[in-house]
């Protein structure tokens, strides 16, 4: 019995100090994304993609975020995004706006984190005119952008996490069908169900891929979010194709379990 009490209690911590380790394990990823009706002289145009920061709370995520912004800036991709839940506490504002001029030229839309709508006892409101005033930086609230890429207009467009909550948001009616390619910025997935073939390409996070996950034969149990769909990687809704990061950072607790952080670049093939 006793012997029995000492291995529970070594797996119990064993299983913790890797779930603090793995909150800092970076996986760095690197997906050819086919996008219809994108035309080829965007083909091969690089977009990174970053989610759930969560900065400010003690955890190994910030390492993460570091090595992920460093990699970005390291890899120089034609279009940087990051999709929201950028800090958890005030205490990781400084952090996050030198991370995010090290990044250069991004655009970036908020989460639920970001107002401390969430079930986390420790969320803290932050104040996006911080994030807005940031030279390079394109913070959206249900706004749209174009830029030139390879003499091809690209239209981004981000959703307010409020609105989205509200149901009120309504990025389709924001689209230019003249764009050769057409980018959606939402912290929540579940967007593209809303509006499918609206955009080429929807970019979310929110769902950490579970952040604590239980394999077993034939499926894996995701603590964080039992019932979600589209929780990490690559979907399709008709025409439009969904990346969903895994992200950076760790929640309510500050443990990842076989849900590694992540950091994407999206590499566009036309079709």
């Amino acid at each position: 019995m006793v012997w029995l009490l000492v291995g529970a209690v070594v797996l119990v911590l064993g299983v913790v100090a890797w779930g603090w380790f793995e909150a800092g394990w970076l996986r760095r990823r690197i997906i050819d994304v086919e996008l219809e009706g994108v035309p080829p002289e965007l083909d091969g145009i690089r977009i990174a993609h970053l989610s759930d920061l969560h900065l400010g709370v003690p955890s190994r995520g910030q390492r993460a975020v570091e090595e992920a912004v460093a990699w970005v800036v390291e890899r120089r991709p034609d279009i940087v995004c990051v999709t929201g839940d950028l800090v958890s506490r005030r205490a990781g504002v400084p952090l996050l706006e030198k991370l995010l001029r090290e990044l250069g030229p991004c655009y970036v839309v908020l989460g639920n984190h970001d107002f401390a709508d969430s079930r986390d006892p420790f969320s803290q409101r932050i104040d996006p005119a911080a994030i807005d005033a940031l030279e390079g930086v394109t913070l959206f609230r249900n706004e749209s952008v174009e830029v030139e890429r390879r003499g091809r207009r690209v239209q981004i467009v981000g959703v307010d996490p409020q609105t989205y909550a509200a149901r009120d948001a309504h990025p389709d009616e924001l689209v230019d069908p003249a764009a050769s390619l057409r980018i959606l910025l939402c912290h929540f997935p579940g967007i593209a169900r809303r509006i499918p073939d609206a955009f080429h390409l929807i970019l979310s996070g929110h769902l950490h891929a579970g952040q604590i996950v239980v394999p077993y034969p034939g499926g894996k149990l995701r603590l964080a979010h039992l019932r979600a769909r589209d929780v990490e990687g690559v979907y399709r809704y008709g025409s439009t194709t969904l990346h969903v990061s895994a992200g950076l950072g760790t929640t309510f607790v500050p443990f990842r379990l076989f849900a590694r952080p992540e950091v994407t670049e999206l590499v566009v093939r036309s079709r």
